[in-house]
């Protein structure tokens, strides 16, 4: 696996791949990589091989455009050998890890931000959050120039994102969506979960039986209202459980709904302490 620590070594590497014709596909992750960011290579890796074979690229960045607290991105784990050592173990061909200053040069001015969509949801509760992130996805497309790239659906409001970016701006890049990984307990795996205390850990699930509920209610024809006051009820259950927002919106666009008449995504945040996690399931009647 070819480590690249810099822009123009990154560049090298897949000029000289495409050199030889091959595809590239990129897995953008922030590090702290768990079992769900390898489902993402091992996803990328299965795009390839439908379109005769190339590369996977993993970054390991951690943006701090992204956070809107020093001292959150002070707390986000790292841990670079692990991370490389599951890259390895994945097959990944390259990582990127660049430096904060090669990324973002002194006195750069520009960034990129796709309206509504990331002011709404987790754009409320995370100003600029969304911001940050579709500026440094544009930098590493520009950089790495791949064919393909996967995102996970747990962060679905990034998803959804992205790909209203990439067809805004006429990216010639296919977004590949990859179901949530989760525990065996059905939390969803994250890397924000290391720093659950156990106590947090413990109670953390409920967000996927909130989830569960309101899947099997969909199923069966239940009302938007209904829906709503049976999740909460599930997440008031569990004390520790600090209720940040719950949305069920179209799962096309995020757009508002008065009722459910076809796909809708249900979007949960919630703090445990001082850890904001995230979660969703898409459902329909």
């Amino acid at each position: 696996m070819r480590i690249c620590r810099s822009k123009q070594a990154m560049r090298d590497c897949v000029n000289a791949w495409r050199a030889e014709g091959q595809r590239v596909a990129l897995v953008a992750t922030m590090g702290a990589l768990h079992a769900g960011h390898m489902h993402l290579v091992a996803r990328a890796r299965d795009w390839l091989d439908t379109q005769g074979g190339g590369r996977v690229v993993t970054s390991i960045f951690v943006n701090p455009t992204q956070f809107d607290q020093q001292a959150d991105l002070d707390r986000y784990p790292r841990d670079e050998d692990t991370d490389l050592a599951l890259l390895r173990q994945a097959g990944c061909d390259a990582a990127f890890l660049p430096t904060v200053a090669d990324i973002y040069r002194p006195g750069a001015q520009t960034t990129v931000e796709v309206g509504g969509l990331s002011r709404m949801l987790i754009g409320r509760l995370r100003p600029g959050h969304f911001r940050g992130m579709t500026t440094i996805v544009t930098k590493l497309f520009n950089i790495v120039g791949p064919d393909a790239t996967t995102f996970g659906e747990k962060d679905y409001q990034q998803l959804t994102i992205v790909r209203q970016m990439v067809a805004d701006l006429d990216m010639p890049i296919q977004i590949i969506g990859v179901p949530t990984v989760r525990e065996a307990d059905g939390l969803a795996m994250s890397s924000r979960n290391r720093r659950l205390t156990p106590g947090d850990r413990a109670a953390a699930p409920v967000l996927n039986r909130a989830l569960d509920t309101g899947q099997q209610m969909i199923a069966a024809g239940a009302g938007l209202a209904a829906v709503r006051r049976a999740m909460r009820a599930v997440l008031r259950s569990e004390p520790r459980c600090e209720l940040r927002s719950l949305d069920i919106r179209d799962a096309g666009d995020l757009s508002r709904i008065t009722r459910i008449d076809g796909p809708v995504v249900m979007l949960l945040a919630a703090r445990f302490g001082d850890v904001l996690l995230i979660d969703q399931r898409v459902a329909q009647p």
